[in-house]
């Protein structure tokens, strides 16, 4: 046995090129955060034709001629007009009508109506009906923005099922309007980076809980490309929020966010009170 040697094998090293059993790996489901693909130039994304709400803001002046009607006939006008709006507001099939206030806040206008429907052509049609009132006749338009409710791509991390999908209208007794327009910079900025901002804007914005965000998109349908409007019932929160939210990266991507409007709500025959 002196001239045999005996050699020991390291399991570990036996036959490395037998088949090793596979490991069994379960992804978890998550939710992606960050859009890589934001132009669909890659992923060719279908368009998207489900049925959505449209949004908007009308906003009325009155010519100071109307107060120097005989009060017969002021008061005549103002309950036509009512009546007009309230038959729109009880209609239903998903329309929604909010009135609101603007009476010594603003300037250039004195009323807005929220409308909300999944046809644009109730607008139209609503209107039809006011333009006939003798009110009508002492209106201008000077506002007048269109927008459709659409999920945002920015807050599936904090909230499932992302903001913009559930309208909540007038919840509040103010209402805070306005027109928002990003700089083009914003859009050649990679989908990591404005996903990186707006975590930021979500999260400095989530103390204020007083405060209900409608966000609205107007690629194309409008001038602006987004309308902004805030419900609460505490203005003096909704001032902290938004000096707080300019001290944000992501301000300085903005081109421009006004005019903006202070808008109380109120039953339409209260807000023509205003008026005369």
């Amino acid at each position: 046995m002196s001239g045999v040697r005996t050699c020991y094998v390291n399991p570990a090293m036996a036959d490395e090129t037998a088949p090793k059993p596979q490991r069994q790996y379960d992804e978890k489901p998550t939710r992606r955060m960050v859009d890589l693909d934001p132009a669909g130039l890659i992923s060719r994304k279908a368009p998207d034709q489900a049925k959505r709400q449209f949004l908007n803001y009308s906003f009325y002046k009155l010519d100071p001629a109307f107060r120097r009607l005989p009060k017969e006939e002021l008061e005549a006008a103002k309950a036509e007009f009512a009546q007009v709006c309230e038959h729109w507001a009880e209609r239903g099939e998903g329309f929604i009508l909010r009135t609101y206030s603007l009476v010594g806040l603003r300037a250039e206008v004195d009323f807005m109506l929220w409308r909300a429907s999944f046809d644009v052509q109730d607008f139209q049609a609503m209107q039809r009906e006011i333009n006939r009132t003798v009110l009508a006749g002492y209106l201008t338009q000077p506002y007048s923005f269109l927008s459709m409710q659409k999920r945002s791509i920015y807050v599936d991390r904090f909230n499932p099922e992302g903001e913009g999908v559930h309208l909540r209208p007038g919840e509040g007794s103010y209402l805070f309007v306005y027109p928002f327009v990003k700089t083009r910079a914003w859009y050649n900025l990679s989908p990591q980076a404005r996903q990186g901002m707006m975590d930021e804007h979500i999260y400095v914005s989530a103390p204020f809980t007083g405060v209900t965000l409608n966000t609205s998109y107007s690629y194309g349908i409008d001038d602006q490309e987004f309308v902004v409007a805030f419900d609460s019932n505490y203005p003096q929160e909704f001032v902290d929020l938004v000096q707080r939210l300019r001290f944000t990266e992501a301000s300085l991507y903005t081109l421009r966010d006004t005019p903006m409007f202070t808008c109380v709500k109120k039953g339409i025959r209260e807000a023509l009170d205003d008026l005369a």
